[in-house]
């Protein structure tokens, strides 16, 4: 969900409205995003199966997509600096969907439940919790931006999306690795 990575955008976005409608704003945004990842967590197996989708071909594709959005928070582009802003508050796109419940978030969730299906409490909690997190850090990231600052801020991206890389990286094995054990 990398919150981290969203404190600067969300902020961006947001930056015209109130604070008392900015928060209401980022609650609305974050209860949407998680019933979108309620449902892809518990409907995971029929979307799988209506695509006709394998867990390798989610490892593989959820591996180089998490691994071009971390590189994106490595190596920023100029655009990224100058998020547009919008007058009235943004309604599901581009905060609930994709920067909360992300096509990567959207793609481990198939994949756990497609796997583990008989771990849904695990997944569930799981989910929970980090929403749980990414709550807590967007709501308060006024305050987390006044004290690191804007430099703190990129540097905490960029350590996230570190993190990433190397996560994104194993997905990418692991789906490499299962295509070649199935030939």
């Amino acid at each position: 969900m990398d919150p981290l990575g969203n404190v600067p955008v969300f902020n961006a976005v947001l930056s015209k409205l109130e604070p008392e409608r900015r928060t209401a704003v980022v609650a609305r945004e974050l209860v949407i995003a998680l019933g979108i990842l309620l449902g892809f967590l518990f409907a995971g197996n029929a979307i799988l199966a209506f695509l006709g989708l394998t867990e390798t071909s989610l490892n593989i594709a959820g591996g180089v997509l998490l691994f071009i959005i971390s590189l994106r928070m490595i190596f920023p582009g100029r655009g990224d600096a100058n998020v547009e802003t919008e007058i009235e508050d943004p309604f599901i796109v581009p905060l609930a969907v994709p920067l909360i419940a992300g096509p990567s978030t959207i793609a481990a969730l198939l994949l756990f439940r497609s796997k583990e299906p008989d771990h849904m409490l695990e997944w569930t909690a799981a989910l929970l919790l980090a929403w749980l997190g990414t709550t807590v850090l967007l709501v308060g990231s006024p305050k987390i931006l006044a004290v690191v600052g804007r430099r703190g801020a990129r540097a905490l991206e960029r350590l996230m999306g570190m993190i990433l890389v190397l996560l994104a990286t194993q997905m990418l094995l692991n789906g490499v690795g299962d295509f070649v054990r199935s030939l």
